[in-house]
């Protein structure tokens, strides 16, 4: 659908102009929700259509529409990954809306431009979407193909997902839902050749319900963050450097937890240090005097804390605190003890696990995926399959943290709801599911080890280091730090080795060439190039300049809109990194973002469109959107550490 946004008073009102569907490779166009109403009325008679013998039906974004469509159907089913976030929803004509972008992850520009058997593009430019439009607005023919075009490039996604999976049934409802049935197939085996190994194996690996909060508590994602002594500083000549797939590298290299968890007493330090260092282990910790050692950076996490008390943190870590408790896994531990010294430590729900290499079914899946998105890269027709390795690739991870847990996200009556999980059932349904293959503590090590790795460059560069983001470092006088590079590398290449002989496993797969005959090997760190000038203002902020250009990266702004405005709009007296700042102001429409306000109630009236035609509206529920602007702001607390940081360092 195509939607205009308006005020009537003080009333946010929107109203739908537009809808297309497109059948059998044909756009099918109408005005109004009444006319779609027919529409799908005559197409569910015509097939034969229930709720048994469905059409299924693509929509890009399907929370957007579904907003505006559900009070004109009878819903069935609809499941909803989030509220106001469906994945399906089936009326009672028999029609089950899908969303293909949560099958794709991609937006209809990124989908529209991988499309490897039809040339069809997203268009962009021809429908000016600050012009009031309604149902009677007269379209002109750019205006008309700009829409076409977008139900055209989802069709020709779908059709493509289908002569590739098979039949329209093989498509799963989300991305990860390819690699999860391949990983699972190749685990578990078939309905006609089953691993009973691998699922004796896994009907072992069970958690208790306080187990399962307590993994909540350990578990974080990728460590992002800034140098305090460059944040606000531009800085030349910064060297960059990645990890080579940095999750799928410690599944194949690091050790797991492999039995279900055992729960013991630590009476001292000695008992604490040995199990720590024979077992994965899973604790609570309460620290009394905590300090940081380093003034560059700090590892825990202020909202993974509680109990806090007499804390100072740095842009949400914490640099000190007089009491604290947390949750951390073994790894997380090695870390914390490296880069922060205390008074006094107590130890708490103790769990310790056997330790050992995810099963080879599942590490055998990864190298094969690894494999292939290495050697298909800009392999003539293999495009499709180098897309899908890649995609499929970076969702192992993602689908072992899998909250099994999840609250229930209900539409019913027309109404939004949201059901609480209880977790006792949740849990044990979780360890009884036949079909599970998956052990959630492994994804809970997998951050924690990707981050020890990437401690140990901030710890190598130390006063030279800028910013990091997960599996990536930026850090100047790089030739300084080239040692620990090799000796890093060295160090990785042959754990993975280590593990290749466990497996049984050729150890090539961890090192395939490219089709130019370059090895890749796995978990390495790789050298990405120089940043002539760089600037953080804190995580997830940073503006750089390299030899293809400005690149902009601020959470909450369209990097392309935001820059552009940046660079060429009213900003331009001054240099680019001198206006990325403290109070930078990216006014309405340059920043890329729109406000969404949701409208659940009935509507309708007169409005007058751009050309001044009258129609009455009718809208039963709809989404407002109007552009954002932004105003970037680095906190208060975070002000006043950097100022404190910056007096120490001119104190020397």
């Amino acid at each position: 659908i195509e939607t205009s946004s308006f005020y009537e008073g003080d009333e946010k009102r929107a109203i739908t102009y537009i809808w297309m569907m497109g059948l059998g490779g044909y756009c099918i166009i109408g005005r109004t929700w009444d006319e779609y109403v027919k529409a799908i009325e005559y197409i569910s008679n015509y097939l034969g259509l229930s709720t048994d013998l469905r059409l299924l039906m693509y929509v890009h974004n399907l929370g957007y529409e579904f907003q505006f469509m559900r009070k004109w159907f009878n819903w069935v089913k609809v499941f909803s990954i989030d509220t106001r976030k469906p994945c399906y929803a089936l009326n009672d004509y028999g029609i089950e809306y899908r969303c293909s972008y949560i099958l794709s992850g991609y937006s209809l520009e990124r989908l529209a431009g991988d499309l490897q058997s039809y040339n069809i593009r997203k268009l962009v430019g021809n429908l000016d979407y600050s012009l009031i439009r309604h149902s009677e607005t007269p379209l002109t023919n750019d205006e008309l193909q700009y829409c076409i075009n977008d139900v055209l490039v989802v069709m020709a996604y779908i059709q493509e997902s289908i002569d590739r999976e098979g039949d329209i049934t093989n498509l799963p409802l989300t991305k990860t839902g390819y690699v999860r049935r391949y990983c699972k197939r190749e685990c578990m085996g078939t309905s006609k050749h089953r691993n009973t190994k691998y699922r004796e194996m896994i009907s072992r690996l069970n958690m208790t319900t306080d187990e399962y909060r307590q993994l909540r508590r350990a578990f974080a994602g990728g460590y992002t963050h800034a140098n305090v002594e460059y944040s606000g500083r531009t800085v030349e000549n910064v060297d960059c450097w990645d990890f080579t797939s940095s999750y799928p590298a410690v599944m194949v290299a690091e050790k797991f937890p492999m039995s279900s968890a055992e729960l013991i007493e630590i009476n001292n330090i000695d008992e604490f240090e040995r199990n720590i260092k024979l077992y994965c282990c899973l604790f609570d910790v309460e620290f009394i005097n905590l300090e940081s050692k380093e003034l560059y950076e700090q590892y825990l996490s202020v909202s993974h804390c509680w109990g806090l008390r007499g804390y100072h943190a740095n842009n949400g870590r914490v640099v000190s605190a007089e009491h604290l408790y947390t949750t951390l896994t073994d790894v997380d531990f090695r870390i914390v003890r490296r880069m922060y010294e205390w008074g006094e430590i107590r130890i708490a729900n103790f769990r310790r696990y056997r330790r050992g290499y995810l099963p080879t079914e599942f590490v055998k899946s990864i190298l094969k995926l690894y494999v292939d998105k290495t050697v298909l890269k800009d392999v003539k027709g293999k495009e499709v399959e180098y897309m899908m390795s890649k995609a499929q690739l970076n969702s192992c991870y993602g689908m072992c943290v899998t909250d099994p847990c999840r609250d229930d996200n209900r539409y019913e009556n027309d109404v939004w709801s949201v059901i609480g999980v209880d977790i006792e059932t949740a849990v044990d349904k979780h360890n009884r599911a036949m079909g599970r293959f998956l052990f959630y503590p492994w994804g809970v090590w997998v951050t924690a080890y990707a981050r020890y790795n990437l401690f140990t460059a901030i710890v190598e560069c130390a006063h030279d280091y800028v910013y990091t983001d997960t599996d990536s470092i930026k850090t100047l006088n790089g030739d300084m730090h080239s040692d620990y590079i090799e000796a890093y590398n060295r160090h990785i290449t042959t754990k993975i080795e280590k593990a290749m002989a466990h497996h049984g496993l050729p150890v090539e797969m961890t090192r395939p060439k490219t089709k130019y005959g370059i090895e890749k090997p796995l978990g390495v760190w790789d050298y990405e190039g120089r940043c002539s000038k760089f600037k953080t203002l804190g995580a997830k902020r940073y503006l750089y300049l390299d030899s293809i250009g400005h690149h902009l990266t601020v959470a909450g702004l369209t990097k392309e809109c935001a820059l552009e405005y940046m660079l060429f709009g009213d900003m331009v007296h001054r240099s680019v990194f001198d206006e990325f700042s403290e109070g930078l102001y990216i006014p309405r429409g340059k920043c890329g973002k729109n406000t969404h306000t949701y409208i659940d109630s009935e509507h309708s009236g007169v409005i007058t469109d751009y050309l001044g035609n009258k129609s009455e509206y009718h809208e039963l529920s709809s989404v407002h959107l109007e552009s954002a602007d932004y105003s970037l702001s680095i906190g208060d607390e975070y002000a006043r550490y950097l100022a404190n940081v910056r007096v120490i360092i001119e104190r020397g």
